[in-house]
């Protein structure tokens, strides 16, 4: 029997509502040491914010975090799977859609979260490495650091 999304997935799950500063929200992400976090009303999954949405969305362009909202910077259609995916569909998704964790939903509410670092942890092999190569390659071309200012 092939293992479960249900079997591998984080249940302990740190989220913010739609309502909450992107401050508050980056500041779970650094107690916890993750770096997105579901947006969730009365459990239902709205979207996921990223520490990259904060950064790029909010400081990089002089927004406040201490007023900026969650709901405007999170990102709305978000690629989920559900508890009993298999894991394999999981690390596909994963690849497909360019993330390193995707929300488990169950009747649209939350159930968990589950990250490459979660699937890697009780797989090694050619899936994972392949998934990982795919997540962080860039369709735009090779990544050159320069400063502008």
């Amino acid at each position: 029997m092939q293992e479960t999304v249900k079997d591998v997935m984080t249940k302990n799950i740190i989220a913010v509502l739609p309502s909450d500063t992107v401050q508050e929200a980056a500041r779970l992400m650094q107690e916890n040491n993750i770096g997105a976090v579901p947006v969730v009303s009365g459990g239902e999954l709205k979207g996921i914010l990223t520490d990259r949405d904060i950064v790029l969305g909010c400081v990089a362009q002089g927004k406040d975090p201490h007023t900026v909202k969650a709901s405007a910077l999170m990102t709305k259609e978000v690629a989920f799977v559900t508890p009993n995916q298999t894991v394999h569909d999981a690390v596909q998704m994963m690849a497909s859609e360019q993330v390193r964790r995707l929300p488990v939903v169950r009747d649209g509410y939350i159930d968990g979260i589950v990250s490459l670092a979660d699937i890697a942890r009780r797989h090694a092999g050619p899936e994972i490495a392949e998934a990982i190569s795919e997540i962080s390659s860039s369709h735009e071309g090779p990544c050159h650091a320069v400063r502008t200012r």
